[in-house]
């Protein structure tokens, strides 16, 4: 499956912004009123194409008649630990679901992945959980909790000094630097990946249903 994170920009401007902030943060600050800050915890986001699953009655079917259930994640949520050298994301979401045949009570298991991202395309972990669904007879609607954690080391996420004092280097207006974004030269832009860390949440999908969402 290809990770392409739908809540994240892929300039390395914007791997600078997290979704907490507090120790470890870094604040750029260039001397022209723009300021970004940085974490270490991860940022916390569904990939494209992930965020829904669609089941169907019949194998092989795309048809309407032929749909079963629907369910979509949301209300991403997410609270960060970074007191220790382990730095601790726990997150939290939303599935909601209707289904097209009401009659009877159904319960529905869907899988779900939680995976920790590393510079946008490295892998550092992945796990599989499941949330459950229960339609009361003739309910057409459910909806369910689930919960994901990661934890990421942060040494591997925090910018080495030298990094940090390019960024924030005070530039004033006039000299030659000052035109010159520190986050567009290559060791930099390298280094910022390295440190930047991103835990995905999405359902657990096959390769068709994974096709028949990007293509619908």
């Amino acid at each position: 499956m290809q990770f392409r994170p739908a809540f994240f920009a892929a300039s390395a401007s914007a791997m600078l912004l997290a979704a907490c902030s507090g120790e470890g943060e870094l604040v750029v600050d260039q001397g022209v009123g723009i300021t970004a800050l940085r974490s270490v915890c991860p940022a916390v986001g569904v990939p494209n194409y992930t965020g829904d699953v669609t089941l169907f009655t019949t194998p092989g079917a795309r048809t309407a008649d032929a749909l079963d259930v629907t369910a979509a994640i949301t209300n991403v949520q997410s609270t960060c630990d970074e007191t220790g050298a382990q730095v601790y994301t726990n997150a939290t979401f939303d599935v909601v679901a209707q289904r097209r045949n009401t009659s009877g009570a159904r319960t529905v298991e869907l899988p779900f992945f939680s995976t920790v991202m590393r510079g946008g395309n490295s892998v550092v972990s992945k796990r599989i959980g499941t949330v459950t669904l229960n339609f009361a007879d003739g309910q057409a609607r459910a909806q369910t909790t689930g919960t994901a954690g990661a934890f990421v080391d942060r040494a591997a996420a925090t910018l080495p000094e030298d990094i940090r004092e390019r960024i924030t280097r005070r530039r004033r207006a006039g000299d030659l630097s000052a035109a010159v974004d520190p986050l567009t030269e290559p060791e930099v832009r390298a280094a910022v990946a390295r440190a930047t860390f991103e835990l995905l949440i999405g359902f657990q999908l096959e390769d068709e249903q994974l096709e028949y969402n990007a293509t619908r």
